[in-house]
């Protein structure tokens, strides 16, 4: 059985999907029954757009379809279609005035269509879902109505025909072709205090976090961070990155940092401290560096959101970040 990916496909996105897809590799090692939930489909206001992928095991739930008040009854659906190793439909509808006062009461009116896949019945499934998460390429989810089911990533693919329940709505649509981009890969060079609230939150938004930091001291204060022989070392190892951001709280080892990063193809590269700073690293960087960091450099790192510390900085180099991923209108000073 083969089912094509040359039709239209949806471009979708989850930010959550990282470490979903980490604990559908988790579930399938240990054999529990496990299915994901994929949102092929919304219309109205509803809290997940299509795209979202949930993962229901036997002791996990890691994502969320709404605030909680449907979950619930989606992982009874899904834990029963992975013991079953079929895949089923969910329609929720809460576009009507009774929603707002009956059953769970969401009082969003807005409808999803829901997929539940058997993550058991998928043969050759963990290889897929490891290719993107290293980066491999793009995830590609085809699915019919009839049963049929391919997942793939770079050169690894999982397919099979699955029994499946019958769509419980009015299908215009009998086949659904989903993509998901690669995670964004963000290098943080230096495990200052900023690093331990940072990590968190950018793995949270969805991107891939690697720390490098030559010093022992600090490495020991973020459990995250590894040492590499030097900058170029460090991009090579875990690249390519979306993002760098400088941020050692030592001036020699910045200085080496942005030379390096000046001879790079990396879109966002982010220097804490004060533009003071960035200015007297700029007189000792060769004039090539300066203008091949014109238009990428981010200094001072992290939007003006107010507060100080640690936690204050890496909520507003988060914010930065998720806005320039998502293409807002940023000034670049």
């Amino acid at each position: 059985m083969t089912l094509p990916f040359n039709e239209t496909v949806m471009e979708v996105h989850d930010a959550g999907l990282p470490q979903v897809l980490e604990a559908c590799i988790g579930a399938l090692g240990t054999g529990e029954p496990a299915a994901i939930a994929v949102v092929l489909e919304t219309l109205g206001s509803t809290y997940a757009r299509a795209g979202t992928v949930v993962l229901f095991a036997q002791d996990q739930h890691v994502g969320w379809l709404s605030g909680g008040c449907l979950e619930p009854e989606i992982e009874r659906c899904a834990l029963q279609a992975a013991s079953e190793g079929r895949i089923d439909w969910m329609e929720i509808d809460t576009r009507d005035d009774a929603a707002l006062f009956s059953g769970n009461a969401v009082g969003c009116r807005g409808c999803q269509r829901i997929a539940l896949i058997p993550l058991g019945a998928l043969p050759g499934c963990t290889p897929v879902l490891q290719a993107w998460l290293d980066g491999a390429g793009a995830l590609r989810l085809a699915l019919d109505a009839s049963g049929g089911v391919r997942l793939a990533c770079d050169t690894q693919c999982s397919e099979a025909r699955l029994p499946v329940q019958a769509v419980p709505w009015s299908a215009e649509q009998t086949r659904w072709n989903l993509q998901w981009a690669p995670p964004p890969r963000v290098l943080l060079l230096g495990a200052g205090p900023e690093a331990t609230p940072l990590v968190p939150a950018l793995r949270g938004l969805g991107w891939r976090v690697t720390v490098n930091d030559p010093r022992v001291a600090w490495r020991e204060r973020c459990a995250l961070a590894v040492a590499s022989d030097g900058v170029e070392a460090a991009l090579a190892e875990g690249g390519p990155f979306d993002a760098v951001l400088v941020m050692h709280h030592n001036f020699e080892l910045d200085l080496q940092a942005l030379h390096a990063l000046a001879a790079t193809q990396v879109s966002f590269v982010g220097l804490l401290g004060p533009a003071r700073r960035r200015d007297d690293l700029f007189t000792l960087l060769p004039p090539a560096a300066v203008e091949a960091l014109a238009g990428r450099l981010r200094s001072p790192i992290g939007l003006d959101l107010g507060g100080r510390g640690p936690h204050a900085i890496a909520l507003s180099i988060a914010a930065q970040l998720q806005a320039w991923r998502h293409a807002s209108a940023l000034p670049v000073s």
